[in-house]
Formats: C-alpha cells, structure tokens, sequence
C-alpha cells in the first residue's frame, strides 16, 4: 500500500497512480476543469488572466490543462501557450507540428540505427564436410 499526502490539502491518502493528489481535491479539481471549460466555450475571446480570475482558478493549472490537451480553443481564441522546444505559441499540447515532426524524424532514425542486423545465412557444407565411413 502506498500512503501519501495530497499536495493541495496535505491529508493522507491511498495514492494509486497520476498527480498526488486525494480523491477529494481531484474531484474539486475536475469541477474546476468543467467551469473553465464552459467560461471558455461562452467567451472566445477571452485571455488566460480573464479565465483565471473569472473561474478563480491558477493560470498554471489552465496551462497544464493546455498542455494535456483537454482545453481546446477556436483558431481565433488569443490563448496561446509556447512550444516547449521552439517557443513558437501554439494553441495545445507541448510542442508545435514542426518540432512534433523533428522529434518523430529523430525517434525514427535511432530506431533505424539500433535495428539488429540480418542474421548472416548458414552456407551449405561442401562434400568434404561430411562424415564419411570407410570400407
């Protein structure tokens, strides 16, 4: 069994997998989650400091939230995180399409240099290599 202390409220629980956080906050968490998600769905227009102080939730957790890709904004929503390996501002998850595509090129190429070699074919014994008996 593996006991922990939730990082929001600090009391003791069972922790499983995931954030460690108790089922209680998680819940909290996820009801918070569902009133971004409709302030978002409501005002298209509106920023990340305006979601936050309207929903009183913490513009790092919008953030995560960003990143996990659960929030999805319209193409013209001015809420825009930066790619964690260009800095270019992308609308979800953590990098933009083209380091999405480097990485994937990258993972690609290891893969190909650490694939086994063809196992090297037996050749056939010649006449002299086999056993013979005498008369």
């Amino acid at each position: 069994m593996n006991v922990r202390n939730c990082k929001k409220c600090g009391k003791i629980f069972n922790y499983v997998a995931g954030p460690i956080v108790c089922p209680r906050c998680k819940q909290d968490q996820e009801v918070k989650f569902q009133a971004v998600k409709k302030y978002i769905q409501d005002n298209h227009g509106a920023d990340i400091h305006e979601v936050s102080e309207e929903c009183e939730v913490e513009v790092s957790q919008i953030r995560q939230w960003i990143r996990e890709e659960r929030l999805q904004f319209a193409d013209d929503s001015p809420i825009r995180i930066p790619c964690e390996g260009c800095g270019a501002m992308i609308q979800a998850g953590r990098f933009c399409e083209k380091c999405k595509a480097e990485l994937a090129n990258g993972f690609k190429q290891t893969m190909m240099q650490n694939k086994p070699a063809a196992p090297e074919k037996k050749q056939k014994k010649s006449d002299g290599d086999k056993m013979r008996f005498l008369k």
